[in-house]
C-alpha cells in the first residue's frame, strides 16, 4: 500500500495568533519581534501584508521599518503559541498517532491507516476547515507518499491552501522549484550546488551519484534520493522522544563584542551552562561547534573534533576560542555568539588515556565542576563564577539557562 504522508505548516504562526487575539491591528502590516532594548531586535515572524513590503525573518527591526514605516512590531508571547501548537497536535491525533512536530507550527501525519476518514486530500481538506473554525488561524498542507515532497507541498502555495505531489506528477510540480526549496538543503549547500550549475531540483535529480559525492560527499547521494521522490523515512508515533544529539547555547550580547577578551567572556558563560547540562544528563561530548553573527547579520560557524570525550567546561571554552581564533579577524564587531557540544556519548564509557596526559589534574577538574554545579544548583548560577567573568559584569551578568535566545527547527517562520 501506498504511504499516504501529510505536512501541515500553519501560516505566519506568531503573527497570526497575535492578530487573532488583536483584532485592531489583523488589517495591518504585524510583525513579531524581540524586544529592540535588549539586542534582540530582529523580525521572527511576519503576516501576509508585511510580506508584501518584503520583510524578511532575520532582519533587524530598524531594516524592517525603513522598508514599511506602518509596520506594526509585537513582542512575542511563546507560551500563547505552545498552547495553539497543542490544540493544532490535538486535531491532527483525531485521524492518527503517527504525529511527527518538526517545530512548533509544523507536523507530517501518516494518514496511510487511515481510509475510513477518507483520501489523503478529504483529510486534508477537513484539518484544513477545522483548523480555521476551532484555532481562528490557518493552515497550508501538503499530500504525498513521503515525508519531503509533503514538505515542498506545503510550501508550494500559500496561504490556506493543499497541494498534491505524487508520483503521477512530481516532476512537473518539484523539479522545476528553485533547490534551496527542497528540505535540508541550507545555504551553504546550495552554494555549493549552485557553483555545479544545479539550480533546480530536477538538475540535482538528474546529477550523478558521483559527481555529487565528490563534492557533497555521502550527503549527496542523500539529497539526490529526496529530490527523486526515493525518501522512505517514516513519521514518528506522537510523543517519541528522539536521543539528544548535541547541547547548545547562544545569545544575543549585551553590546557588540570588539576584541577576544570580550568573546572569551561570552564563551565562558555560554560552555559553563552547556557543560552543567551535559553533566546533568550524564554524557560526555567530542566535537565543539561554535556560531558567530557580526554587526553586518553575516553568520558563521565552525567546529573541532577534541582527541577524546569530555565533560569538562574548561576543555569546551579551550576549543571554542581555538575555533574563533582561527577564524575571525575582526572585519567587523559580533552580535551574537553561540557554543555547542556533540557527538555524545555516556559519560561512563571507557575511553583511550594519553601516557602525556596528566589523569589526575584532569580527575580533579571534573570534581571541581561536579562541585560547582551541585553549589549553582542550590544557590544560583552567580554563586560561584570564575574570575575572567569579572572583567565586564556588563557581558557576564546573565544567565543563560534562563535568558540565553536559542532557535529550533521550525521556530523563524
Amino acid at each position: 500500500m501506498e504511504r499516504v504522508i501529510l505536512h501541515c505548516d500553519f501560516n505566519s504562526f506568531y503573527a497570526s495568533v497575535e492578530c487573532l487575539h488583536h483584532p485592531e491591528i489583523r488589517k495591518k502590516p504585524v510583525a513579531v519581534g524581540d524586544d529592540a532594548e535588549q539586542r534582540h531586535g530582529i523580525i521572527l515572524a511576519k503576516n501576509q501584508l508585511a510580506k508584501r513590503y518584503h520583510i524578511k525573518t532575520g532582519e533587524a527591526l530598524w531594516q524592517a521599518k525603513e522598508k514599511c514605516p506602518d509596520l506594526v512590531i509585537v513582542p512575542p508571547h511563546y507560551d500563547l503559541y505552545m498552547r495553539f501548537s497543542k490544540m493544532g497536535h490535538k486535531i491532527y491525533l483525531d485521524y492518527t498517532d503517527q504525529v511527527e512536530p518538526f517545530g512548533l507550527d509544523e507536523c507530517w501525519l501518516d494518514v496511510t491507516g487511515s481510509g475510513i476518514r477518507g483520501s489523503g486530500m478529504e483529510i486534508a481538506e477537513e484539518i484544513r476547515r477545522r483548523i480555521k473554525f476551532e484555532l481562528g488561524i490557518t493552515v497550508s498542507i501538503g499530500v504525498s507518499y513521503n515525508k519531503i515532497f509533503a514538505k515542498l507541498g506545503s510550501d508550494y502555495k500559500k496561504p490556506d491552501a493543499i497541494t498534491r505531489i505524487g508520483k503521477d506528477n512530481f516532476r512537473e510540480i518539484a523539479w522545476p522549484l528553485p533547490v534551496e526549496d527542497l528540505l535540508y538543503v541550507g545555504p551553504a549547500t546550495e552554494r555549493k550546488l549552485k557553483r555545479l550549475g544545479i539550480d533546480t531540483i530536477g538538475a540535482l535529480a538528474r546529477t550523478s551519484e558521483e559527481e555529487l559525492t565528490r563534492f557533497l560527499g555521502k550527503w549527496g547521494i542523500v539529497l539526490r534520493t529526496f529530490a527523486n521522490g526515493l525518501d522512505l523515512s517514516p513519521v514518528e508515533k506522537y510523543g517519541t522522544v528522539a536521543p539528544v544529539k548535541s547541547i547548545s547555547n547562544s545569545s544575543t550580547t549585551p553590546r557588540d563584542l570588539t576584541c577576544d577578551d570580550d568573546v572569551r567572556i561570552m564563551f565562558c558563560v555560554l560552555a559553563d551552562s552547556v557543560g552543567r547540562r551535559l553533566r546533568e544528563q550524564g554524557l560526555a561530548g567530542r566535537v565543539v561547534s561554535i556560531s558567530i553573527r557580526d554587526a553586518n547579520l553575516v553568520s558563521i560557524t565552525r567546529q573541532h573534533k577534541l582527541p577524546r570525550y569530555t565533560t569538562l567546561t574548561s576543555d569546551i571554552v579551550g576549543a571554542a576560542m581555538q575555533l574563533f581564533k582561527a577564524v575571525w579577524q575582526w572585519p567587523h564587531p559580533i552580535r551574537s555568539v553561540g557554543v555547542s557540544i556533540s557527538d555524545l556519548a555516556p559519560d561512563n564509557m571507557p575511553s583511550q588515556v594519553s601516557l602525556f596526559s596528566d589523569e589526575r589534574a584532569r580527575v580533579r577538574k571534573e570534581r571541581l565542576d561536579k562541585t560547582t554545579d551541585w553549589l549553582k544548583r542550590r544557590f544560583g548560577s552567580k554563586s560561584v563564577v570564575p574570575c575572567t567573568l569579572l572583567l565586564d559584569r556588563a557581558l557576564s551578568n546573565f544567565d543563560p539557562k534562563k535568558e540565553n535566545v536559542i532557535y529550533p527547527v521550525g521556530y523563524f517562520k
